[in-house]
């Protein structure tokens, strides 16, 4: 199993990481360091992440919530 993030502008068009992500094999791994970054992403012209399991989509998370909370 490998977890993956993929990087959305705010209508869902795929942009390039503000930091380069590894394949993580944990879907702990991977929420820890998007935990870690999401400030640099967001910065970096990420509105959203989606994480992948494999092929499968697991969810979807803004990155914006986290500042307006």
């Amino acid at each position: 199993m490998a977890w993956t993030w993929r990087f959305e502008a705010a209508d869902g068009t795929e942009v390039a990481p503000a930091v380069e992500p590894e394949e993580f094999t944990t879907q702990g791994d991977a929420e820890s360091w998007i935990g870690e970054v999401w400030k640099e992403l967001l910065d970096g012209g990420a509105e959203q992440v989606t994480l992948f399991e494999d092929d499968s989509q697991i969810y979807v998370m803004s990155l914006r919530a986290a500042v307006e909370s």
